[in-house]
């Protein structure tokens, strides 16, 4: 009788562990399924802006290092961002970068009413804002499932099971000094 409780009881205990196992590969999963609906975007992204950049070049001569930086930021993101599964502190850093030189783009742009005039401009400037806000709702999902993950990584008894098995926390993508400088240095606008 008591080989019968004690086998009982370690099959109910295989069967908790086998099921916080799952719950973490499945949490781990949906932050992979956050970060692949950023990718997208990104990848999107990373196509409008040399469109976007050549067409206000002409317009734009005397930004030509604006223009330059933002080239390089999407550059230096999409070397960031390649093959990568999920995102590394280097390629929020290089996000950020583009954010924030896209941002003074957009600003400077404000000073060129002949660029606002071009229809070309106006809808990949459009399809490049909508896609901006795309990325900002794929990251507060991304955020949710990987705040998720990171709980039960990091709470008992789910512990247990992610430190035996090499789960490890996620990356949240949070607001970085270069975005963050964007925002405190945009116009001011004065409706006096």
């Amino acid at each position: 009788m008591a080989f019968w409780i004690v086998l009982g009881l370690i099959v109910a205990i295989g069967f908790w562990g086998v099921s916080l196992y799952n719950r973490l590969v499945r949490l781990k999963t949906q932050v992979a399924n956050g970060w692949a609906q950023i990718d997208v975007q990104l990848k999107r992204r990373y196509d409008l802006i040399p469109n976007l950049v050549e067409s206000v070049k002409d317009y734009m001569g005397y930004e030509q290092e604006t223009l330059r930086q933002v080239i390089e930021a999407r550059n230096s993101a999409v070397k960031a961002n390649a093959g990568t599964a999920t995102p590394s502190a280097a390629s929020l850093n290089a996000e950020s970068a583009l954010t924030a030189s896209l941002g003074r783009l957009f600003a400077l742009s404000e000073n060129y009413p002949n660029l606002k005039a071009n229809e070309t401009v106006q809808q990949l400037m459009e399809e490049l804002s909508s896609t901006e806000n795309k990325i900002g709702f794929a990251r507060q999902f991304y955020n949710d499932s990987a705040t998720a993950y990171n709980t039960a990584v990091l709470s008992f008894p789910d512990n247990l099971i992610a430190g035996r098995f090499g789960f490890e926390q996620a990356t949240l993508w949070q607001v970085a000094e270069a975005e963050r400088a964007a925002v405190e240095a945009a116009p001011k606008v004065d409706l006096r």
